[in-house]
């Protein structure tokens, strides 16, 4: 078989060259927006929903999504009656009474989010245009879809159970895609331009959907994807949970069918037709959001690290140590919009931390191959990462926080607003590091590579909301 093949440190990927993404139209739940008010029932992604937000999502509606994807719990909760129960009974009295309704045709519905940068001063107003659909689930090896970021178990468990008990997807995964001539923004803009709903969510981001429904349009927007790589932006949890739920149904049809003397009924190809939904192997796809990789409203926010809780923490040992792999430079007091104005400027020569402490502002330069022994574990395009400098170096090696602790956010907290990094110094923090953001083209060659970021490394802003369609599997 003629394969492509990729470098992954010492190891090759071999990927069939005819692997491609399988994309499908579909019917799906949507909010009954003639009784509805839609801001009042969508939600940020549940991973992004804090406990004073849960609260104020079950504050806005009885219907709001929040009681599916995020119950709250109770002292009383058992086998019978927990958050996955009540998140099942939820959803079927929802489509029972109207509240959800399925949309008569299948589609594939445009989604455009307005949105201006978050923390910065006379923002230009930006727009990103993307799409929903279902899409084929694809283990890794296939060469389709591809990760860049590692998972942990306990919330691949707690999806899991959600999915087992309402049998349906409500959130967006989402997933890049490249295509630098625009074919398919093409296609999207010229089947309409009147919204079926719209949205303004708590971060003043407009949300916007169209529903497409013309076949000779889902068949030429299909038609563009199968020749697409996809990188899962947002969602690895979520997609793997997906993807252990699709493994799950098909054993059950395979014992089924062993235990009745005969072969699995589910076909080994059963594609979704454009004219109906999958009703097939439902399991077998999972509801998506596709951007452009390309599009130049892409943005990706910073993710500053704060260090607290390290009693014997002193800025003399952080400059010492420091110095061992980075030219320190004291730059004396600013603010966080100089702060990251320097930041900015001095990323564009390679890597640049800012490390501050209640004494100090220091801008770390990194030294261009000096480090490459300590970071000898890393490919080379993990070592160009200002985040793998930044947790090997400095976090692992100057202060001493282990990997482990690292994981668990046990002396690290993530913030996305430089001031409130600073404002936590001031509140006592060791030290705030300021970071610049990752770079769509270091995340693409990372993740095509089969290689992985360190968590909490990219922030694709604005986030897709929960809520504005669903995906029921029954």
């Amino acid at each position: 078989m003629v394969s492509e093949k990729v470098i992954h440190s010492s190891r090759l990927l071999e990927f069939p060259t005819h692997a491609m993404a399988t994309i499908f139209p579909f019917r799906a739940l949507r909010y009954d927006t003639g009784s509805i008010a839609l801001g009042d029932v969508v939600t940020q992604p549940y991973d992004k929903i804090t406990p004073e937000m849960q609260a104020r999502y079950y504050n806005a509606s009885p219907f709001n999504l929040v009681r599916i994807i995020l119950g709250k719990k109770t002292d009383s909760d058992d086998a019978k009656n927990n958050v996955y129960t009540r998140a099942e009974t939820f959803f079927q009295q929802w489509r029972g009474d109207g509240v959800l309704h399925q949309d008569p045709m299948p589609s594939i519905y445009a989604y455009s989010q307005i949105f201006n940068m978050p923390g910065v001063e006379k923002s230009v107003t930006k727009e990103r245009r993307g799409f929903i659909a279902l899409g084929k689930i694809e283990d890794y090896g296939a060469g389709i879809v591809f990760r860049h970021e590692q998972t942990l178990a306990k919330p691949k468990a707690d999806r899991l159970e959600l999915l087992r008990a309402t049998r349906a997807h409500f959130g967006q995964l989402f997933m890049l895609y490249s295509d630098p001539r625009h074919e398919l923004d093409k296609l999207l803009q010229d089947s309409g331009n009147d919204p079926d709903a719209e949205v303004k969510d708590e971060y003043g981001v407009a949300h916007r959907i169209r529903r497409i429904s013309d076949r000779k349009t889902l068949e030429a927007i299909a038609t563009q994807m199968r020749d697409k790589k996809l990188i899962i932006a947002d969602g690895h949890h979520r997609y793997e949970t997906a993807l252990a739920y699709r493994n799950e149904r098909r054993e059950l049809a395979n014992s089924a069918a062993a235990s009745a003397g005969g072969v699995s009924s589910l076909p080994r190809k059963s594609p979704v037709k454009t004219t109906g939904q999958n009703s097939d192997v439902p399991h077998e796809y999972v509801m998506m959001t596709f951007i452009n990789m390309d599009d130049q409203s892409l943005v990706i926010l910073p993710t500053h690290r704060v260090v607290h809780g390290l009693p014997a923490f002193q800025t003399k040992t952080l400059i010492d140590g420091a110095s061992k792999y980075f030219e320190v430079e004291k730059l004396g007091t600013v603010n966080s919009g100089v702060a990251t104005s320097v930041l900015r400027e001095a990323g564009k020569k390679g890597t640049a931390l800012l490390a501050i402490t209640s004494s100090e502002v220091l801008l770390l330069r990194g030294r261009p191959g000096a480090n490459a022994s300590a970071l000898s574990g890393f490919s080379k395009r993990q070592q160009e990462l200002d985040v793998v400098q930044l947790h090997r170096l400095i976090l692992e090696g100057v202060l001493g926080i282990s990997e482990e602790a690292i994981r668990n956010q046990q002396n690290i907290s993530y913030v996305r607003d430089a001031n409130e990094a600073l404002e936590r110094v001031r509140q006592g923090a060791n030290v705030a590091f300021l970071m610049n953001p990752v770079r769509i083209e270091q995340v693409r060659d990372i993740a095509f590579a089969g290689e992985v970021l360190p968590q909490k490394s990219t922030d694709f802003y604005p986030k897709l909301l929960s809520g504005l369609t669903m995906y029921a599997l029954d």
